[in-house]
């Protein structure tokens, strides 16, 4: 990773910030996004290394363009863009209001793709880079409770591998993360009730992330699927 330049888009989460931790040694440039200037402040005053930090609402796109634009003022190019921001709303189907399909649509799906939409255009010039979305198991299997959540998700699944056919031929590789239950902030507002000591610890799926990028320039990890034993899904 010596010399490569990582955007991690939703970096104060759980995953974001163990990614983050993971990639400080290696050499790599950090650009670290998320809504919240104090907590990315706060994650990026004690790492070394060139580390720069972009608040963003994803759910903007110009916000995102200025994302990109000011990774790209800094260091030149962009060769990694790791999504793992995300929310969750998990309630019976007759339950959700417009607002919550709309929230999950918002941040989940086009946020996503407003991300690596912008950042595939810069890698497409240098015909080289990988794009990370972390989607989670419910972007692969369905779940009570959980209709607009995997609606957001399965949209993310569909895109990726659309922009991968078409991007393929330019050099970038796509790699999506099924990952189970993963004990992360992303709980903390979500109502239904889980055993969180059950669940991936934030490490366990950045190592997972981490393995990905360090792959041969050859070999395209086009798909990681990681859950607790406790909660496989065959």
């Amino acid at each position: 990773m010596q010399n490569k330049v990582v955007v991690i888009v939703g970096a104060t989460g759980g995953i974001g910030s163990a990614l983050t931790r993971q990639l400080t040694p290696t050499g790599a440039s950090l650009v670290l996004a998320a809504k919240d200037v104090t907590r990315l402040a706060t994650l990026a005053e004690d790492l070394p290394g060139q580390v720069l930090i972009v608040p963003t609402d994803i759910t903007d796109p110009q916000q995102v363009n200025t994302l990109i634009e000011k990774a790209i003022a800094e260091f030149g190019q962009i060769d990694v863009l790791v999504n793992v921001a995300g929310a969750g709303i998990l309630k019976p189907y007759n339950s959700l209001e417009p607002a919550d399909l709309g929230k999950m649509l918002d941040i989940n799906l086009k946020g996503c793709f407003y991300t690596t939409q912008a950042a595939a255009k810069e890698m497409q010039k240098r015909k080289s880079g990988h794009i990370c979305n972390v989607v989670g198991i419910l972007g692969k299997h369905s779940m009570a409770t959980a209709a607009a959540y995997s609606a957001s998700k399965f949209g993310v699944v569909g895109f990726s591998k659309c922009m991968a056919e078409e991007l393929k031929r330019f050099g970038i590789k796509f790699t999506l993360f099924y990952f189970g239950g993963v004990d992360s902030p992303f709980w903390d507002n979500v109502s239904l009730k889980v055993d969180r000591k059950k669940m991936l610890s934030p490490e366990t799926a950045a190592n997972a992330i981490f393995f990905a990028l360090s792959a041969e320039p050859q070999a395209v990890p086009m798909e990681i699927n990681i859950q607790p034993e406790s909660h496989q899904f065959l």
